[in-house]
């Protein structure tokens, strides 16, 4: 693992919340990821299943958690299976995780190797009624894949076809959205390290050069400092920037021009997501600096409403709402245009027309509860902007916050936002 080691207690916490839901006479069961194939016999690199490390801070292939809080053999009321690490597996593959190892960075103390699962899993079906299984039930997932989830749950329907099945996805969804302390320590490090990235960037900065020496900077600064990209990163200068999910990072930064910069890095699996415009030539026109400061005061507002008990859909609304009104002082609306807003067709959607945030943590687009409500312990991303195609002018800005009893604590408020901190910024 390239990270600093985590505190066992975490997942030993997260695994108690969870047992917590679970009915009498019951098991869950939770698997790695698998590793994904690419051309020939090449391989993606591993990337760790967000609710196994959760529960165990594995990051290891075909690893399986057994949970059975009411277990006959005490022993048996929480288990983690591996691979039996061998002189091939080292030799090709790298170490593996021996018991003692699976031990000191779980906190699990039964750990057994895979072969044993089958034979193991029998006897606790036997006396169980209940078997929680998981899946990916993300939103915006899409299902066109098997996973070792969706495997393993067909063959126990096959095989145990009158037990009772639920759903753990949505256990999970609920407990991850709420992080604890030591969970938002590492979001704050995974956005330390994207501030540093970023500093770096500004630092080159300058018309003429690449999107993708850009994309450079940022990688060598999170690389250095034991981090990842958190996803594929937009470096989107003048037009470009008007494309939401723009990824090529191949066009030139010119004179005149701002540069969207949408990026995070990841630290132990914990995703930062942060958006900052820059102008290439180092300072705003007057018409780019009015678009930047008022998605400025919509994001800054959008944070303050970030409160305990607001549903999703009404902060997005009021965005949208304050959106058209800084549209209308633009010159982009007219008051007539801006007075037939409704929800179903937002004023503001010919220049602003996507979401306004989304949950952050173990994945770049986290688990939560749909339209909320929020609690404490949320961590948000906060991310309006104004996209002015027939201009080739955009500015998103995206900050990250965490939601508490006495309001929206800002993790972000430390990289460099205001104008004219941009602009310094740009001048050194």
């Amino acid at each position: 693992m390239r990270h600093a080691p985590i505190d066992a207690a975490l997942f030993a916490a997260n695994r108690r919340r969870l047992v917590q839901l679970l009915p009498q006479r019951s098991v869950a069961i939770v698997n790695a990821a698998d590793i994904l194939p690419t051309n020939g016999d090449g391989t993606l690199r591993m990337q760790p299943a967000a609710d196994l490390f959760w529960l165990t801070g594995v990051e290891q292939e075909e690893s399986v958690l057994v949970l059975a809080p009411q277990a006959t053999d005490p022993a048996q009321r929480e288990m983690l299976f591996l691979r039996q690490p061998s002189e091939h597996l080292a030799t090709w593959e790298g170490e593996k995780l021996d018991k003692q190892k699976a031990q000191d960075i779980s906190g699990i103390r039964r750990i057994r190797w895979l072969g044993e699962l089958p034979g193991v899993l029998h006897g606790l079906l036997c006396e169980s009624d209940c078997v929680f299984l998981n899946a990916n039930e993300h939103e915006r997932a899409a299902i066109d894949v098997e996973d070792r989830d969706l495997r393993l749950t067909r063959r126990l329907l096959e095989k145990y076809p009158l037990h009772r099945y639920e759903r753990l996805a949505p256990l999970l969804r609920r407990l991850r959205a709420v992080k604890s302390p030591a969970e938002v320590a590492l979001l704050r490090r995974a956005i330390d390290i994207t501030d540093a990235g970023l500093r770096r960037m500004a630092a080159a900065l300058e018309p003429g050069v690449m999107e993708y020496e850009l994309e450079g900077e940022l990688l060598a600064e999170f690389t250095r400092r034991r981090g990842r990209m958190a996803y594929e990163p937009i470096i989107a200068s003048g037009k470009s920037g008007c494309v939401l999910h723009y990824v090529d990072n191949d066009r030139e930064c010119r004179t005149g021009d701002l540069v969207l910069v949408d990026v995070g890095a990841s630290y132990a699996n914990y995703c930062s997501d942060l958006t900052r415009t820059y102008p290439v030539s180092g300072r705003f026109t007057p018409r780019q600096r009015a678009v930047y400061e008022a998605v400025l005061r919509v994001l800054k507002s959008s944070i303050a409403r970030a409160t305990v008990g607001a549903s999703l859909r009404d902060w997005k609304r009021a965005a949208q709402v304050e959106m058209a009104g800084e549209l209308v002082g633009l010159g982009l609306l007219s008051p007539e245009q801006a007075a037939q807003d409704s929800p179903d067709e937002p004023a503001c959607k010919p220049y602003y027309m996507h979401g306004l945030g989304h949950a952050l943590g173990l994945g770049v687009h986290d688990v939560a509860p749909f339209d909320g409500p929020f609690e404490a312990g949320w961590v948000l991303t906060v991310e309006p902007g104004i996209y002015i195609a027939d201009e080739g002018l955009a500015v998103r800005l995206e900050n990250d916050i965490l939601v508490t009893e006495n309001g929206p604590v800002d993790l972000c408020s430390h990289v460099p936002i205001e104008p004219d901190d941009v602009e310094r910024l740009m001048a050194k």
